[in-house]
């Protein structure tokens, strides 16, 4: 089997235990709402073109998608610092603690998937976890790392 064919693999049983755990919650947010949060979190205030790009949605598509978040108390439109013609997305508190919480659901849904892995596949996935983070530029603690700390 080839490098491609481990990392589809991998792809696929990520995108796989996601859809799960997101069944498992209940939760029937959209899965873009938490993508476009967590993008918020993790690079800051952002143009609504930069964020459409960023999460790999249409720009109409993330305009309703951010009108929805606003008017839930997730967002909030800024004046941009720089233009004042433009507005930018920020989170807020609500909306960082609604991620925060949402991302506690998911680990606890997934938990039960993966609690019998042995000590030896635990540390497999947070050796691919880090040097997968790290290419792709996250710096925060992964998924599978807490949920192996909560053993």
């Amino acid at each position: 089997m080839s490098r491609d064919d481990d990392l589809q693999r991998l792809l696929l049983a990520v995108h796989a235990l996601t859809r799960i755990a997101a069944i498992d919650t209940q939760n029937d947010a959209p899965s873009a709402q938490w993508r476009t949060l967590t993008l918020l979190r993790d690079h800051g205030p952002q143009r609504l073109g930069e964020l459409a790009t960023l999460s790999r949605v249409t720009q109409p598509g993330m305009t309703r998608l951010v009108h929805q978040m606003d008017a839930a108390g997730l967002v909030e439109r800024h004046r941009d610092p720089h233009d004042s013609r433009v507005s930018v997305i920020v989170a807020t508190d609500a909306g960082l603690h609604a991620l925060d919480h949402w991302f506690q659901s998911l680990r606890a849904a997934l938990a039960p998937h993966v609690a019998d892995l042995s000590d030896a596949e635990w540390e497999a996935v947070r050796i691919a976890a880090g040097a997968l983070s790290a290419r792709v530029g996250l710096h925060s603690p992964s998924a599978p790392e807490k949920i192996g700390a909560s053993r």
